[in-house]
């Protein structure tokens, strides 16, 4: 379901390879998973998925079956924000596809995001999909985006194109379907020559009151 690859130079990529990549517990503690085992050896980090979705976030069908549990799938997924958040590996999305809802934030949870050009929304649909954002996720996109782009996305649903994306500083880069993930590492090998503790320590003061949000509080808002 995850695929860790050494790209060099200290740059580890994890492939989400389950489809829409949607959040499922197992898809998560696959996340969790190999993030443990690259932390030790990586000085960067890279994700990115397959085919036409990098993550299509909260998986709502389990959701739905297993509502009693939501308070726990909610922490979950603020607490792998957080750990992104807080952890001094430099991470780097290569969206190579689709990244909606709760995959929107997981790239927004990375320090950079390089994003395919010619294919592909960002997306957080969530005012079109009757889930109000959590102030954990509200928080995560407040403190990433600017505030009028913040505004937008939030409150209009809006799909962004790349070359959209990136006027409405959602993302950094973008570029050509094969070149998504070499830049992404490229990106993520500049930065992780760099030292990761400072390198951590400066990102968990930047976005500590996200960081806060997110790892203090788990419960999902319906209405």
């Amino acid at each position: 379901m995850i695929k860790i690859e050494n790209a060099g130079s200290g740059v580890f990529v994890l492939r989400f390879q389950n489809g829409e990549n949607r959040f499922t517990p197992e898809f998560l503690e696959g996340v969790n998973k190999a993030l443990d085992e690259v932390e030790g050896e990586a000085r960067a980090l890279v994700t990115t998925g397959e085919g036409k979705y990098y993550s299509n976030g909260l998986d709502l069908d389990w959701l739905a079956a297993n509502g009693q549990k939501s308070n726990w799938y909610v922490g979950e997924i603020h607490a792998l924000y957080a750990r992104l958040l807080k952890q001094n590996l430099p991470a780097v999305a290569a969206v190579n596809g689709h990244a909606f809802a709760g995959g929107g934030m997981l790239a927004l949870s990375h320090d950079f995001i390089v994003m395919r050009q010619d294919r592909g929304w960002f997306c957080l649909p969530e005012v079109d999909i009757n889930i109000p954002f959590t102030p954990g996720m509200a928080a995560l996109v407040q403190a990433k985006l600017s505030t009028g782009a913040a505004h937008d996305a939030m409150l209009t649903g809006r799909r962004y194109t790349a070359p959209e994306a990136l006027e409405a500083g959602i993302v950094h880069r973008t570029a050509p379907e094969e070149e998504v993930v070499k830049t992404a590492i490229e990106l993520a090998a500049a930065l992780g020559g760099k030292d990761g503790r400072t390198f951590g320590a400066i990102r968990r003061t930047m976005y500590r009151p996200a960081i806060q949000v997110l790892c203090g509080e788990s419960a999902l808002p319906l209405s």
